[in-house]
């Protein structure tokens, strides 16, 4: 196994590709005024000459941004939806009921001086103006592209990406950001804006991506700053709707913008604490509940850089997989909603002897399978579980525990940390969102026993927006610390986690947010720690 360096190195830094992107945006709205656009077809290639594409459009498509994501080591998928009118109540975003052409380019400087891919797509009202474009293999790994997309006369933002390295090295070390939990009426998404500007090679995020809600129904403590448009989320215009509002915001497009995505949801991108078949309890009762769980994953589908073999059938979509990293790090990206069993004695924090039924799964039996048998065949340095909620015991003064985390499924708990014991794989880390809160976790063989053995490390990032700006806390007079060893650090602002991921150790940053409820929060590193190679558990470091 080898570790090699950039093949390419940057031809600029990430901070000019979203000033030069804003640039570029703002020129091709004032195309009409004369301003000269870059070619992005073979000259005397006239644009949208569609069979039957009607006129041109005549206002600006690319009002949601760009994004990259699922690469490999030589392709990724690149995205964009159109939408002139994004909040459109139909869900089309203001588009002519048509199908349109949409050219895009692949180059290895921002300015498109070599490109190396380009090609058209088309798209329209089945697919919600979404464009999904896989590249075909035969990119460099390891290697840093951009891209864009033109309608008409109409340029997108331009996009930064980056192929994985090839298996069998480790490739230099990469950075890597993972979120969760943005709620777009809590707060400003700041934590995104300073995510970007980190420069990260690679994003994750980990659920609760946008909010069912209708306005003013879920208000954090410090009152709520902006409104959702429509209602609860049921309808696929609604959902369409409401990712278009949320991708209408400059923060989140920005971190689309740098670097490539790895996403799951969570709940709240179908129905705040669903389970499988399972709506919401005690809200109204939901006869249409697996038609409404079917147009939450189709909208989700068409807003996210996901690969078609993504693509939901009806209520159905796998989006559980596997990502590679070179053979540094394997992505195990999981689903812990769709198939797991009804939470237990009602949900919520209980004492609840049905949750130790072994018998209860919150990945479901083939997910469970899929990723035992990964674990058992994996030759990567760091195995990283990208999932959504609290893995690590985490245990209450009256001894209740949350239904809605892995405590209330103790069977996968214990399966899934016995499967990376016995499979000897080398470094597991959990990555978690969810909780609103910064936690870091020690995973134990036996959570009774604070002397038995560390067998893996939990990361779990607090929310980019929802609960408003929360407050600093001292981890040192935390009492849920006291009673829980293994956790060794706890906040609750809003924020990000920063990773730092080499063949030797993993550096964590815990970043945070002093406000969200106003724009231009500030953001620092709240606290740093060393995960190191072959040894689980976590070194606090100076920040």
């Amino acid at each position: 196994m080898t570790e090699s360096s950039d093949r390419n190195p940057r031809t600029t830094t990430r901070r000019s590709i979203l000033r030069y992107g804003a640039a570029l945006s703002a020129a091709a709205g004032a195309g009409a005024a004369g301003v000269n656009l870059p070619a992005l077809a073979a000259p005397g290639t006239a644009p949208n000459t569609t069979p039957g594409a009607g006129r041109p459009l005549t206002s600006d498509p690319f009002t949601l941004g760009v994004a990259s994501g699922e690469p490999d080591a030589t392709s990724v998928v690149l995205w964009t939806r159109l939408a002139p009118r994004p909040l459109a109540e139909d869900g089309f975003g203001g588009m002519p009921r048509r199908d349109v052409k949409v050219h895009w380019e692949l180059a290895t400087d921002e300015r498109f001086r070599t490109v190396v891919r380009r090609g058209h797509t088309m798209t329209g009202p089945d697919a919600g103006f979404a464009v999904h474009v896989e590249t075909a293999p035969g990119l460099q790994p390891g290697w840093e592209y951009f891209y864009r997309f033109r309608v008409g006369r109409y340029i997108s933002p331009i996009g930064r990406t980056r192929t994985a390295p090839a298996l069998g090295t480790l490739g230099p070390a990469l950075t890597m950001s993972f979120a969760s939990c943005s709620q777009y009426e809590h707060g400003y998404f700041t934590a995104y804006r300073y995510l970007a500007a980190d420069e990260p090679d690679l994003v994750l995020h980990l659920g609760d991506y946008l909010y069912e809600y209708p306005a003013n129904t879920y208000v954090s403590p410090d009152g709520n700053v902006r409104d959702h448009v429509g209602p609860e989320m049921e309808s696929l215009a609604e959902y369409r709707q409401r990712h278009a509002q949320y991708r209408t915001d400059a923060d989140l497009q920005a971190a689309h913008a740098v670097a490539p995505w790895l996403v799951v949801w969570d709940d709240h991108e179908v129905d705040n604490n669903w389970a499988g078949d399972v709506y919401e309890k005690p809200w109204r009762p939901q006869p249409n509940f697996i038609q409404r769980r079917a147009n939450a994953f189709r909208a989700y589908y068409e807003n996210m850089p996901l690969r078609a073999r993504n693509r939901p059938g009806g209520s159905a979509m796998r989006l559980y997989r596997a990502v590679s990293w070179g053979s540094l790090a394997t992505f195990h990206m999981l689903d812990t909603r769709q198939y797991r069993d009804d939470q237990a004695c009602g949900d919520g924090w209980k004492v609840c002897e049905d949750a130790k039924d072994p018998a209860r799964t919150i990945t479901g039996d083939d997910q469970e399978a899929w990723l035992l048998d990964n674990f058992r065949s994996s030759t990567s340095r760091w195995d990283i579980l990208g999932q959504q909620v609290f893995f690590a015991r985490r245990n209450s003064a009256t001894g209740k525990n949350s239904m809605d985390a892995w405590d209330g499924y103790r069977g996968s708990q214990e399966r899934i940390s016995e499967g990376w014991v016995e499979a000897g794989v080398r470094n597991p880390v959990v990555l978690t969102g969810d909780v609103h809160t910064h936690w870091a976790n020690e995973l134990k063989a036996n959570y009774a026993d604070p002397d038995s053995d560390v067998i893996g490390t939990e990361l779990v990032t607090t929310s980019i927006a929802s609960g408003g700006n929360g407050s600093d806390s001292d981890p040192a007079d935390n009492p849920t610390l006291e009673r829980n060893p293994h956790i060794k650090f706890y906040n609750r602002q809003r924020g990000y986690v920063r990773t730092r991921i080499s063949r030797d150790a993993m550096d964590v940053d815990f970043r945070v947010l002093d406000k969200v409820t106003e724009p231009g929060g500030t953001a620092s590193t709240r606290a740093s720690f060393r995960i190191h190679d072959r040894r689980p558990g976590l070194d606090p470091l100076a920040h």
